[in-house]
């Protein structure tokens, strides 16, 4: 039997130094701090881990160094997604060979304009399921431009063997989750949602099991899922409540830079850089991501302290 995976899994940071080159130690570092928050996996290679910034030898380096240092500690998604069918298979496949728990796939787009049917989508998901045989979450997010219905969703769900999660953060994602569910049934293993978990406690409700945040507040989000779980909803909200002013800001006004500027606050890394052409935050908004966080006392702020 298959093992069903839920809970919080927060996508990895990279880490760069000053002049934007790879900070080797500081990823193993990042990804020691997740695992002592005792998340329940984690995702690398996605887009908050600035992967659109990375060349194909650095994706490389990346994903072995990240899957040997984990070391089978937790399950990691390794996030795989291009336009071209033949690049996404070998990204999976080897993914897959280097230890990875999961795959992570956006529908293949190119910009604004350019993407593909839902016959092509359905294509290249079913020829990366029989490629690489481990199980596969698609990622409905507003980013790719691509719309992906609930019946299409649930079909690929139902005829593609190794479509089992979905990480849902399109606006409205709790209404979508619940018909995503009614729609596929057993067929949907792992129902998540996304966006920093700014739509938690909503997507909760509709049935969400599990959440892929960003590395900021993962120990103080998981409360959240463990009261839900436990039929605790009351707990949960006071919780969410808590931390929602925190991951509002981190989701309305810093995006990836939140997490690593805190990461460099807590010394877990040397550096809060972000590749150009992403500016750096606001000295301004910096210290008010900092403000809001302190109170908080995330791990991510005294892991390296």
């Amino acid at each position: 039997m298959t093992e069903i995976y839920r809970g919080v899994f927060p996508v990895a940071p990279t880490p760069f130094t000053e002049t934007g080159a790879l900070d080797i130690e500081a990823q193993k570092r990042v990804l020691d701090c997740m695992i002592d928050q005792g998340v329940d996996g984690l995702c690398i290679l996605a887009n908050y881990s600035e992967q659109f910034l990375l060349s194909d030898e650095e994706r490389e380096a990346l994903g072995k160094l990240c899957l040997e240092h984990v070391a089978g500690r937790v399950p990691v998604i390794v996030t795989c997604s291009h336009f071209s069918t033949d690049i996404v298979i070998a990204r999976a496949r080897r993914a897959a060979e280097l230890g990875a728990s999961m795959i992570m796939l956006m529908p293949p787009y190119h910009g604004a304009t350019l993407s593909a049917s839902e016959q092509g989508t359905f294509e290249q998901f079913s020829c990366v399921s029989d490629a690489a045989a481990i199980p596969i979450m698609v990622q409905d997010a507003p980013l790719s431009g691509v719309t992906l219905s609930v019946p299409f969703l649930a079909r690929m769900a139902k005829e593609i063997e190794q479509v089992r999660y979905f990480k849902i953060e399109t606006p409205m994602a709790a209404d979508k989750l619940r018909a995503l569910i009614a729609a596929g049934g057993s067929s949907i293993e792992g129902p998540f949602d996304g966006e920093e978990a700014i739509t938690l406690m909503a997507d909760l409700n509709a049935g969400a099991t599990g959440t892929m945040s960003s590395a900021l507040l993962p120990d103080l989000i998981k409360p959240v899922v463990e009261h839900h779980r436990a039929g605790r909803t009351e707990e949960a909200a006071a919780q969410y409540a808590r931390i929602l002013p925190l991951i509002n800001f981190e989701n309305r006004q810093c995006g990836l830079r939140a997490c690593k500027a805190a990461m460099m606050e807590g010394g877990v890394i040397a550096s809060d850089h972000v590749r150009h052409p992403l500016p750096p935050l606001a000295p301004e908004t910096r210290a008010q991501l900092l403000q809001l966080a302190r109170p908080l006392d995330p791990v991510s702020m005294r892991w390296g302290r």
